[in-house]
């Protein structure tokens, strides 16, 4: 059998171990939803070897939805780390076989914290589901590897079925992107919703600022000094009157030397595209790209009419920002 045959057929046997869970949905997968909805604690995720690595990952999935979750090495938990286990919380242990001792060592104990107990297993009558609050079955027909013997299809049903749980659980707690931005600050979808033009924008002796009355010579010393290719013209009051960049001051050189002598007020932008501090960087990133006729690199910063920082499109890309 060639590569590329084995490897199909290693993909056909688990999908086929993950379509055919649907079939044993039942009452069970129920009550494990109902059983972590009611707990006051958090979700203890636990199992050995392969199995220990799916619940491993189950419980990122979890905590990363909403579901406050951990993973408990069994071996560890009989040396101490049980002691992180309380009465208000759902264990959910993970074992193909039903019959890991490692995972059996921990029953009594668990029994005797009060925590109640959802097995993930393959054998719906083992030793474990017997002593479960609810029994997942993730039994397969057979494993994916030509002996039929490597943890492939039975690991890859244990987590199709942990992530069902999640998503469930999920949805059930109205999980919104805003909530899994805020648990993934640094992924794309973070930086989309919880990056504000605020935290981004220079300010201070960042922002390039210069008085409408000042010459277009010394706003060009200014956006030189400031390096951000534009400046906000203000007045005495530091109210926003317009808006100079480095393109208007080569435009404008075209016509003669006489115009770096002019009043700013004069070359200047009037009405230029502006964003407010409280604004999603996200949203200026947008504005910027689709400005008619074309797109824009600076954005003013403005809180109550006033000039208060610069937003360049540098920033925005250097953090992300998509």
């Amino acid at each position: 059998m060639s590569v590329i045959e084995t490897a199909s057929r290693v993909l056909r046997d688990e999908a086929d171990a993950v379509v055919s869970l649907v079939d044993k949905l039942d009452g069970q997968f129920e009550e494990a939803v109902r059983l972590i909805e009611n707990a006051k604690g958090r979700v203890v995720l636990t199992g050995m070897g392969k199995s220990g690595h799916i619940a491993r990952k189950v419980a990122a999935t979890m905590a990363s939805t909403g579901t406050p979750a951990f993973f408990l090495h069994p071996a560890e938990g009989i040396h101490g780390d049980l002691g992180m286990v309380t009465a208000e919380d759902v264990v959910i242990a993970y074992s193909n076989s039903g019959e890991t001792a490692e995972v059996l060592n921990i029953l009594p104990s668990l029994k005797r914290i009060g925590a109640k107990l959802i097995a993930v297993v393959g054998k719906t009558n083992s030793t474990l589901a017997k002593n479960a609050d609810a029994v997942l079955d993730a039994g397969v027909k057979r494993e994916a590897d030509s002996l039929g013997l490597a943890p492939t299809s039975s690991t890859t049903a244990a987590l199709a079925l942990g992530d069902a749980l999640a998503v469930c659980l999920m949805e059930r707690h109205h999980f919104t992107a805003d909530n899994f931005a805020i648990f993934h600050p640094g992924g794309s979808l973070g930086k989309k919703l919880l990056l504000t033009v605020d935290m981004v924008m220079h300010k201070g002796d960042e922002n390039p600022l210069i008085s409408e009355n000042a010459s277009v010579k010394d706003a060009l010393f200014v956006m030189t000094d400031k390096g951000l290719g534009a400046v906000s013209v203000v007045d005495e009051e530091g109210r926003l009157k317009g808006l100079m960049t480095d393109g208007d001051v080569r435009r404008g050189l075209e016509k003669g030397m006489d115009f770096l002598i002019r009043p700013v007020r004069e070359a200047m932008t009037k009405n230029p595209q502006l964003i407010s501090k409280e604004r999603l960087a996200a949203e200026a990133l947008h504005r910027m790209e689709q400005h008619k006729p074309h797109p824009i690199t600076v954005l003013p910063v403005v809180e109550e009419g006033k000039a208060i920082g610069m937003l360049h499109i540098t920033d925005l890309l250097k953090q992300g920002v998509m």
